[in-house]
């Protein structure tokens, strides 16, 4: 077999529909576009989600939730992270580093998820109770 001897399977392709080409066709006169109105004519649509003149239902529905911006500057690590990091004292700048938050990152907080069995300083970075329990139960500190 040849790079210039792949072929599609049969009936993959087809020919595209050529409308307006006469009686034959089975596609002349109207082209498909059926008699009069605004779908007929040429240049002739509406917008998205116009439904005639009523109210849309993007409009007759109520506007609901919030997401605010500022949570792409928040950043969680977990304590299975922080073991595998394997640094004694841990701040925002060795986790960015280290690739476990985004550069972006502003606040960080360890959570809960995994164990901790080395002794970890956390320096400007919080973390839950249940986390900070185990941090400390380690021999770590939270500050």
């Amino acid at each position: 077999m040849e790079l210039n001897d792949i072929q599609h399977a049969p009936g993959a392709k087809h020919a595209k529909r050529r409308v307006g080409r006469g009686i034959g066709s089975g596609l002349g006169k109207t082209a498909g576009r059926g008699h009069k109105g605004q779908k007929s004519r040429a240049g002739g649509y509406h917008k998205v989600g116009f439904e005639g003149g009523q109210m849309p239902l993007q409009r007759r529905l109520p506007k609901r939730g919030f997401k605010s911006t500022t949570l792409k500057y928040n950043a969680e690590v977990t304590l299975a992270a922080l073991e595998q990091l394997g640094e004694a004292e841990v701040n925002i700048l060795t986790l960015k580093t280290a690739g476990l938050v985004a550069s972006i990152a502003k606040v960080v907080k360890v959570i809960k998820t995994g164990e901790i069995k080395k002794a970890v300083k956390l320096n400007g970075i919080g973390a839950t109770a249940a986390a900070k329990a185990a941090i400390e139960a380690a021999g770590g500190s939270v500050n």
